[in-house]
């Protein structure tokens, strides 16, 4: 099982034997305990990978987010958004609000839960992706970079605005927009 790389099932079949329980199971019972180990692994290492990936700036999720009144976020419209429906449907989303009410952290809450129903994710802080698209243009990596870009199922562009708009930056972000609309999601905060 090792050597196959199935790591699930090897932890499974070790603790197994560990608590002796294989005595007391059926050979289906064994395989299907087998298979769903296997499965379960492979699952959480797609997620991590997926998360990890993403580069998100906080390690938040939708479980952790606070809805106090002063933050004025309705829970059942976050509870609907955070079913990423809307990344299914290619929809885009943009996160408004004063300074330091947590607009990062919930992008990131969706971006990460997005990660656990298997979409791919890339978060980037809207001043320093521009910037890295600058130097790929310099160094011919440049449409590499916005394919990336492309495939991912949802970006999420955070601070946006927080630095005014060169020519050169305005293009790039015409061409995000053109590249993704209707057919993959973007949020921007």
């Amino acid at each position: 099982m090792r050597q196959l790389k199935f790591y699930g099932m090897v932890r499974a079949f070790r603790t197994n034997m560990e608590n002796d329980t294989l005595a007391r199971m059926t050979s289906d019972e064994l395989v299907s305990m087998l298979v769903e180990s296997e499965w379960d692994d492979r699952n959480n290492r797609r997620i991590e990978r997926q998360i990890r990936n993403a580069r998100f700036r906080y390690k938040a999720n939708v479980e952790q987010l606070h809805f106090d009144i002063e933050r004025n976020l309705d829970k059942n419209q976050f509870m609907r958004l955070a079913e990423c429906s809307f990344v299914q449907r290619k929809e885009n989303l943009l996160i408004t609000g004063s300074t330091g009410i947590g607009k990062s952290y919930i992008a990131s809450a969706i971006g990460n839960q997005a990660c656990t129903l298997g979409y791919k994710v890339l978060y980037a802080n809207t001043s320093k992706l521009f910037s890295k698209l600058k130097m790929a243009k310099a160094d011919g990596s440049y449409l590499r970079e916005i394919a990336k870009i492309e495939r991912q199922d949802l970006l999420i562009m955070d601070d946006f605005g927080l630095q005014g708009l060169d020519g050169s930056n305005r293009s790039i972000l015409l061409e995000i927009i053109e590249d993704r609309h209707g057919i993959r999601s973007t949020i921007i905060t």
